[in-house]
């Protein structure tokens, strides 16, 4: 089934739009280049008044336009919980500001609850000071640390809080959200332990990252497992989705909701094989993952922000080479670099 989007508008920020029954659209914006995401309110029971509850499905980032957004959308949709798929500023940034607001306690796996509090908290290599480290055994020039180094805790500038309690999701776990049943589907190479939604009544899976229409999600190796295989956790996640059904909506965190996750997933592994084809190719002399952004990304990279993704992703790209073998990794006077396995016997 080719991709398709069934829906044709847009939720205006601070708005809602209904993309099937008791379930609620949002989209807010985002100070990045990518410029939004998307959040999801699931019709939830009553309370002792009678009146309608929420689940929220994410939170957006910590900015006052975001917050605003909410203080328009919360007389109207008030919530019982909020689940946020996994760490990442975008998504879990508001919810120790929305707990407090209304009191809907954090639901989240317990591997983004606590690397969340690690990247707040600056602690052992999840650090600013440890990411430069990397990233110069990795090649990165001076001028990009410095700009980085300026930055300070980005994280923690946009995820101010974190709430002090939640309620830990589990992989395969059954949540009941008014009457239905929604399986938490527990992936790997994005996040820690990002959590999608299925839910086989509605045939609707909420993705998160872990599958975007247009772009490809980002996979980064950190400091604190400098030889992780992020991107072949990511590929091995997403071919469990090929169980679902091919008609399945897919509400995605970034993008418009879409029917074809098969297709996408096809494309997303087509995307990946021919990353890997391209960097072997230029990888005949060795190569840092500095030295081969121009290969991955082609287009003139300008801000500080995108530079960490770029890293992030050139290294899980050659660290996925290496572990099948086709790379090997030299490592001489603290740099990291990478050259086909064939050109070093």
């Amino acid at each position: 089934m080719p991709l398709s989007y069934p829906l044709e508008d847009l939720p205006e920020p601070g708005a809602s739009l209904e993309v099937a029954p008791g379930i609620l659209w949002l989209r807010m914006p985002l100070p990045y280049a990518l410029d939004h995401i998307n959040l999801w309110l699931l019709g939830d029971g009553t309370n002792q008044s009678g009146a309608r509850l929420w689940t929220a499905v994410d939170t957006g980032v910590a900015v006052d336009l975001i917050k605003d957004c909410w203080r328009q959308l919360l007389p109207l949709h008030p919530l019982r919980r909020q689940i946020v798929t996994h760490c990442h500023p975008d998504h879990l940034g508001l919810a120790a500001w929305l707990e407090h607001e209304t009191g809907a306690p954090l639901w989240i796996t317990q591997g983004e609850y606590l690397t969340a509090h690690m990247l707040c908290g600056q602690i052992g290599n999840y650090s600013l000071a440890a990411m430069l480290q990397l990233f110069r055994r990795h090649g990165l020039d001076e001028h990009w640390l410095e700009a980085l180094a300026a930055r300070g805790n980005a994280y923690g500038n946009v995820v101010p809080a974190i709430p002090a309690t939640y309620r830990r999701l589990f992989a395969g776990e059954d949540l009941i959200i008014d009457g239905k049943s929604w399986r938490v589907i527990v992936g790997h190479g994005h996040a820690p332990e990002h959590a999608s939604l299925y839910c086989e009544e509605l045939q609707i899976l909420i993705s998160g990252d872990m599958l975007l229409p247009r772009i490809s999600t980002n996979m980064s190796v950190i400091a604190p497992n400098p030889e992780g295989n992020p991107l072949g956790l990511f590929l091995d996640s997403i071919a469990g989705f090929k169980s679902l059904p091919a008609q399945t909506l897919v509400l995605p965190s970034h993008g418009r909701p879409f029917r074809g996750l098969h297709e996408r997933i096809a494309e997303l592994e087509a995307h990946h094989r021919e990353r890997c084809a391209e960097l072997l190719k230029a990888c005949v002399t060795a190569k840092s993952a500095a030295d081969l952004i121009p290969v991955l990304f082609p287009r003139e990279i300008s801000d500080p922000h995108q530079v960490m993704f770029a890293m992030g992703e050139a290294m899980a790209h050659l660290n996925y080479l290496a572990q099948t073998g086709a790379l090997t990794r030299i490592v001489d006077r603290q740099l990291s670099r990478f050259v086909r396995t064939e050109f070093t016997e």
